[in-house]
């Protein structure tokens, strides 16, 4: 017989506090993870066949880009995949594209254009598309979506796209994008970085991912039940997009209740540390890195010196940080992986606790929005035209 609790509540119970999608979703990351795996793995041919052609080109500019939590994928990958392709890998959100796109597109540069969407519906990221079709003399388009119906979708079916359809259960129904995101970061990472090497590891990054959630779901309900204020999430290089995400995840599931902010362990310093008070929650994710690890602990070392936050939580890999046990999400099996292979266990720990934060302030965390001002795909948003 299926399972059917998620994150510690039954059905029943979820579906009467309005979080039975969030939960689901959330729950569900290890195994969508696996299947996008899989159907990488049957289209390999054909999306390497589109990729390779335009990879061979030295002066090939690659656009990753998205609105809100799709652009935010873009910022956790950009770095990896420059560094690993040897080419221009830039993350730049459908946001800023669609209203000042002569800032951004370079008419004589070959592009790919690489588009983020759960629903492949937002207005700005169909606005981006059409415009860099006009702007970009020499473009190709890489559509990474969850929903077959939407417009991204469509666009990526042209002569110069390739659209990369997810799993269907991936086409997050709740409000806030969780395996959405997860599962759109993986499909990129591997389409990029070797489909085939992927199929090697997905197993260990899919058993890490189901760890955190079966052994830390109590430990995140815990942590939100203390009642903190603020919450400060930190990640060096590609973590600080994952750091994003993050508050992201809790301004939303708390319909705003909850002060949240990001930035780097380096960056926090210089200002927007003066958050931190005795009602503060810090949480950093730390590099696997030996060299940018230093920096992550230098500053868990030092909010611990100061005593001014309420509490430290370190996501990590590896122990060595100097917290005790309790302060500690410790990801299983993945202590010698690249840090791109814990962006999937490592977002998982802040997906629950924004899930327990919405609970703990009375709201449904599949429809947190109690004003209906915000919406699970953004309306009210005019597109100009562009002489």
């Amino acid at each position: 017989m299926p399972d059917m609790t998620h994150l510690g509540l039954d059905e029943t119970a979820l579906e009467r506090l309005g979080g039975l999608w969030t939960a689901r979703e959330i729950a569900q990351q290890p195994q969508m993870l696996r299947e996008t795996q899989a159907l990488l793995m049957a289209r390999r041919a054909e999306i390497e066949a589109f990729l390779a052609p335009l990879l061979a080109q030295p002066n090939l500019r690659v656009i990753l880009t998205g609105a809100g939590t799709s652009a935010f994928i873009g910022e956790c990958l950009a770095p990896v995949l420059s560094t690993r392709l040897g080419r221009r890998v830039e993350a730049i959100p459908t946001t800023d594209l669609a209203c000042a796109p002569q800032l951004y597109f370079e008419a004589d540069t070959p592009t790919v254009l690489v588009s983020f969407g759960r629903s492949g519906n937002s207005p700005e990221s169909v606005a981006a598309v059409e415009l860099a079709d006009r702007f970009v003399k020499s473009l190709h388009h890489l559509v990474i979506t969850c929903n077959a119906d939407g417009a991204l979708a469509r666009y990526g079916q042209g002569a110069r796209g390739q659209t990369v359809l997810l799993p269907d259960a991936t086409h997050d129904r709740s409000f806030a994008m969780t395996s959405s995101f997860s599962c759109m970061t993986y499909a990129a990472l591997a389409v990029f970085g070797g489909i085939a090497d992927r199929d090697a590891r997905v197993s260990a990054i899919a058993h890490a991912t189901q760890q955190v959630i079966g052994t830390h779901a109590a430990t995140m309900k815990a942590v939100a039940d203390e009642g903190y204020e603020r919450v400060v999430y930190l990640g060096s290089h590609i973590f600080q997009g994952l750091a994003r995400e993050s508050g992201l995840k809790l301004l939303e599931l708390t319909n705003g209740g909850l002060v949240t902010m990001f930035d780097s362990p380096l960056g926090f310093r210089h200002g927007p540390k003066t958050i931190v008070n005795d009602k503060t929650l810090v949480v950093v994710f730390l590099s696997n890195n030996a060299y940018t690890r230093g920096y992550d602990i230098d500053l868990i070392d030092e909010l611990r010196r100061d005593r001014d936050a309420a509490r430290v939580i370190a996501i990590t890999a590896q122990d060595g940080v100097g917290l005790p046990v309790e302060d500690q999400v410790r990801i299983e099996g993945l202590e010698d992986a690249d840090d791109a292979d814990l962006l999937f266990p490592y977002i998982v720990a802040p997906q629950m606790f924004a899930f327990y934060e919405s609970l703990r302030y009375k709201l449904t965390p599949d429809k947190p929005n109690t004003s209906g001002t915000v919406n699970r795909v953004v309306q009210g948003v005019r597109i100009h035209e562009l002489s």
